[in-house]
């Protein structure tokens, strides 16, 4: 019985390290921008990227301008503007980064929404109410020379203003972030299910009747 343990753990370890290897996580801050809005979706214009994190091993990088962050999404399916809303996925999500402190110049994300976006409204204590974007994405993060398959979740902040002052249609971003994590290859995947396979056919084999 020891045997099959030892061998059960030997057949996991090797495609287990290979997903834990593939989950470094990317994280992307933004300020600043303009998200406009109708019943035909929403899009973010003209945010700046001020923080990139664990991308292609280069660590923590701020600044004042590291890049842009821009998207739009698919078409309202319920609620409205005012009060809260669901878009429909899809749309597009692009980040693009200029060169500083090693990172690359030019479009390092491109991908869309991959399932509903929400736009919540809080009031707050003071009068004042705030408006949250959140919504998964999926599409190809640039690393190296690799294409690396990713998903994700963007959030976006807008500034407080006014309870009923302001025009939800044309509102500025306050701060948002973008994580991106790579996808399980099918390779790492395969490899995973022969092992289970494997462990399976052991088993079966120790505990047949002699």
């Amino acid at each position: 019985m020891r045997r099959v343990v030892w061998m059960v753990l030997l057949a996991l370890a090797l495609p287990l390290s290979a997903i834990a290897d593939s989950s470094d996580q990317v994280d992307f801050g933004n300020t600043g921008g303009t998200l406009t809005g109708s019943d035909a979706g929403m899009s973010l214009s003209g945010s700046i990227l001020t923080s990139v994190v664990n991308y292609d091993g280069l660590g923590t990088i701020t600044g004042n301008n590291l890049g842009s962050l821009s998207f739009t999404t698919g078409a309202l399916i319920s609620g409205n503007l005012q009060t809260g809303a669901t878009f429909a996925g899809g749309g597009s999500f692009q980040i693009a980064t200029n060169g500083t402190d090693g990172l690359p110049d030019g479009v390092i994300f491109t991908g869309s929404f991959s399932g509903d976006v929400l736009w919540k409204r809080y009031i707050l204590g003071n009068g004042l109410t705030e408006y949250t974007l959140t919504g998964p994405i999926s599409g190809i993060l640039v690393e190296g020379n690799q294409n690396v398959a990713v998903v994700g979740l963007t959030i976006q902040l807008t500034v407080s203003v006014g309870q009923g002052s302001h025009d939800v249609i044309s509102i500025m971003i306050a701060g948002g972030n973008t994580n991106l994590t790579p996808v399980p290859e099918p390779g790492t995947l395969g490899l995973l299910g022969t092992g289970l396979i494997g462990i399976a056919a052991l088993v079966r084999q120790k505990l047949k009747p002699r």
